[in-house]
């Protein structure tokens, strides 16, 4: 029996069109740097902020993407969908295809009272409250960011002068059980997360996503670097409800601000 190579990197074609996400790498141009929103909706309007030559690639289940230019370099712009599961998908085909780093670019609900609405986040690190990351790696393995994409990602947002907080995210599977929310169809939180936001909030966790434990994980065992901003849309010390619009217009102003100059570092660092 051939034994097997754990270790060993399976890239796919120029031309193979990937399962999931429904393009080739010979469609990214190049690329070697996505910015990873959740939404599909959010890709077009993203594309087009971030960088200029915004161009339409695929749309195939919870993944679109488009591809823009940002310092004159191909950038993808692909979304993962909600959850653990799409983003650990996502981010196996994007590495058969060249990727290298990522940006998670994405909406959040804090916990902390010194973090207001329409601020940033930038996620140095996760609890692993999720699923997906225990197919990667054991619970003793951390869920941390890259080192080069955080540190791009705060100088980016110092430069643009965001008001951005640095900190730890707690990393859920499900929007009400696991974020201890009691505004459910039942109201029915099983007792194992019961009191469990307190203890996030005395032990400094930021703020309450689905994505990011995943995305830390995932990228550190297939080898990419990946960094996540996200604009706080919820305060969850003072209510459960999302902010209108405006609140999240402002935030994703500021957050292209933060993904554009963050991106334009790593670029330029690849170039020296």
């Amino acid at each position: 029996m051939k034994e097997v190579d754990n270790m060993s990197k399976h890239y796919a074609a120029p031309e193979e069109i990937l399962y999931h996400v429904g393009f080739s790498a010979q469609q990214l141009q190049g690329a070697t740097v996505a910015v990873l929103p959740g939404d599909p909706g959010r890709v077009e309007p993203l594309a087009k902020a971030l960088g200029s030559d915004a161009s339409f690639i695929a749309s195939h289940r919870e993944y679109t993407s488009w591809l823009t230019k940002i310092s004159d370099t191909p950038v993808l712009v692909c979304s993962t969908g909600m959850g653990g599961p799409s983003v650990a998908i996502c981010l196996e085909e994007l590495a058969r295809m060249g990727i290298k780093k990522l940006i998670r670019f994405g909406t959040t609900g804090t916990i902390q009272e010194k973090v207001n609405l329409g601020d940033i986040i930038v996620d140095k690190a996760a609890v692993r409250l999720d699923g997906t990351s225990q197919h990667y790696a054991p619970l003793e393995f951390p869920a941390v960011a890259s080192f080069e994409v955080t540190t791009a990602l705060v100088m980016a947002a110092k430069n643009a002068g965001a008001l951005y907080h640095l900190g730890i995210a707690a990393s859920s599977d499900t929007f009400w059980p696991g974020q201890e929310r009691y505004d459910s169809f039942t109201g029915y939180v099983p007792r194992r997360f019961r009191g469990t936001m307190q203890e996030w909030q005395a032990l400094g966790v930021l703020n309450y996503e689905m994505e990011t434990s995943a995305l830390f994980v995932t990228s550190q065992a297939l080898g990419l670097e990946a960094g996540a901003v996200c604009g706080v849309v919820v305060k969850r010390t003072q209510s459960e409800s999302v902010a209108p619009p405006d609140v999240y217009q402002r935030a994703f102003g500021y957050m292209v601000q933060v993904t554009r100059g963050a991106v334009e570092l790593l670029l330029a660092a690849d170039a020296d």
